[in-house]
């Protein structure tokens, strides 16, 4: 039975209280995202001054601020103009321009990215292989591709398909939002990556310090006691390298050489 008075749930809302679980789920995932991203440039001696960067599921651009504010020149991509038009207003002169295109027909320039970050992306694709088809040509050959995405396992099921899209009191995304077959095991993406010339670099796991407290702040968001902004306080997702990825991960790639 849903709650006496059930929240609207609403991607990418305007509405007055809708709880809008891509943009909770992107703030909880920030920090984790751009710490597992300095470490891969830093490891590989590439400076954010001075270089390109598109975000490819962009969002309300919150990931896209987050990498102007490292340095980058971005492109933040989105498929929905709702989206666009927020992370417009969001905007506060960060290096970022804003377009509407689905990650499918892109429409831009090939070989122009230093970086190219695939978020939001990979879990809900219908043809993953298209998808990332127009990444590696995006990417400039020295370039690296990272991308964050849903496993499909046992547990990443019960949480993705049930406790975010059916389960009363943790509801936050819309019913069709994911499918079993949408989530990606890190075997198929490193398929679909060396079908278009790039080479899996790293895989690593992250997950919250306490299921406990991301159930609390669902159910606490939902319930209207805290804002989208208090929930990665109550979150804390971590890196957790070498970890078998469960439910959620990251990883990058690069093209291969010749």
């Amino acid at each position: 039975m849903e709650d006496v008075v059930a929240p609207i749930i609403e991607l990418d809302s305007r509405t007055p209280g809708a709880v809008d679980g891509r943009h909770v789920r992107a703030l909880a995932f920030q920090e984790v995202r751009l710490e597992y991203l300095t470490s891969a440039l830093r490891r590989l001696g590439i400076d954010p001054a001075e270089r390109r960067a598109l975000v490819i599921g962009s969002g309300r651009g919150l990931l896209a601020r987050g990498l102007a504010g490292l340095g980058f020149d971005v492109v933040a991509l989105d498929p929905s103009p709702d989206a666009t038009d927020l992370a417009r207003r969001a905007s506060h002169g960060e290096a970022v321009e804003y377009v509407t295109a689905p990650a499918e027909n892109p429409g831009l320039a090939g070989g122009y990215f230093d970086v190219v970050f695939c978020t939001d992306t990979f879990e809900i694709a219908e043809d993953l292989d298209r998808v990332v088809a127009h990444a590696s040509r995006l990417l400039r050959p020295d370039g690296v591709l990272f991308y964050d995405t849903v496993n499909r396992t046992p547990v990443s099921r019960l949480i993705y398909l049930w406790a975010f899209q059916s389960l009363p009191f943790t509801r936050i995304m819309p019913r069709d939002r994911y499918t079993a077959v949408r989530l990606r095991t890190p075997e198929e993406v490193r398929a679909a990556l060396a079908a278009h010339g790039l080479r899996n670099e790293d895989v690593c796991s992250f997950k919250p310090k306490s299921v406990l407290g991301l159930v609390r702040a669902i159910i606490a968001r939902r319930s209207g006691k805290i804002t989208d902004e208090a929930v990665p306080a109550m979150t804390g997702f971590v890196l957790e390298p070498g970890g078998r990825p469960v439910v959620t991960y990251l990883g990058c790639a690069r093209p291969r050489e010749g």
